[in-house]
């Protein structure tokens, strides 16, 4: 019996043994077995982190109730990343830091009503324009001595941070007394108050703001409209890839018809037909 015992024994452990040497020599590496594959089902999709500047309605701002990022911009490049099968986080900050947080690889990219000009065009590339604005100039309802931009000269002059608004002002208005602010919000808010004299702006946030609650009382634009900018999406400078990705989304949902569908959500009217793209010459 012992000796029966003890060849069941050694026999037991040799196909234990052999079994263990069988499993150990199906992969050469553990690794390549628990990683998903880049296509089908367990792949995951690529995730960008976006700046915008969410205090400038209708393009970017928070939801009172939810605190979700909402707007034009908002829902445009949600569905970019829809069709072009990415995600996008946004990241809220300062509209004089947006630029920089692109160049210095802290976001993947920016949207935020971002005018294209010829100084943010040698720190970034832009997508496609898919928004076609101008500045225009707000007062308080009771002022009737201005009545364009042709009597802001030496005005004292509200303008944000950081826009083509500011600029303008310093560049192009005579005298003028420009005080820069944060967001709209504050500079609308001087303004009403009596703090300044004008409030120089895009015009499409202008509007917004005065069509909430009662500040149709309180201010109103005057004038003909100055500067005509388009908007586009920041990327960082010579990222093709990611910049054709973008312009390709914007082209699906010119085609489909999603485009005009959320420009007509956030504006009430058609966009203009050549958007998004450059305007005709």
């Amino acid at each position: 019996m012992k000796t029966s015992f003890r060849t069941l024994l050694f026999l037991a452990v040799a196909l234990l043994l052999a079994v263990t040497a069988a499993g150990c020599g199906g992969s050469t590496s553990g690794q390549s077995e628990q990683q998903p594959s880049s296509a089908g089902e367990g792949a995951s999709k690529p995730k960008y982190v976006v700046a915008t500047e969410a205090s400038f309605a209708p393009f970017e701002f928070r939801d009172q109730n939810s605190g979700e990022f909402v707007g034009f911009d908002i829902e445009l490049l949600k569905a970019v990343a829809e069709v072009q099968g990415f995600e996008v986080e946004f990241k809220d900050m300062g509209f004089d830091g947006i630029i920089t947080a692109v160049t210095t690889g802290n976001v993947d990219m920016a949207i935020s009503a971002i005018s294209i000009d010829d100084d943010r065009r040698q720190q970034v590339d832009f997508s496609l324009p898919y928004y076609q604005s101008g500045l225009c100039v707000a007062v308080r309802s009771d002022n009737d001595t201005i009545k364009g931009f042709a009597d802001l000269k030496g005005k004292r002059i509200a303008a944000q941070i950081g826009t083509t608004g500011a600029k303008y002002a310093k560049n192009n208005i005579e005298g003028a007394q420009v005080t820069e602010y944060n967001t709209v919000n504050d500079a609308f808010m001087e303004l009403i108050n009596g703090g300044v004299d004008a409030f120089v702006n895009d015009y499409p946030v202008s509007v917004y703001f005065i069509q909430q609650g009662n500040n149709k009382e309180k201010v109103k634009i005057v004038g003909d409209l100055a500067n005509s900018e388009l908007y586009g999406i920041a990327i960082p400078k010579g990222n093709t890839e990611l910049l054709e990705k973008i312009n390709e989304g914007l082209r699906k949902l010119k085609e489909s018809g999603k485009f005009d569908e959320i420009y007509q959500r956030w504006f009430g009217e058609a966009p203009p037909e050549f958007l998004p793209g450059e305007p005709p010459k």
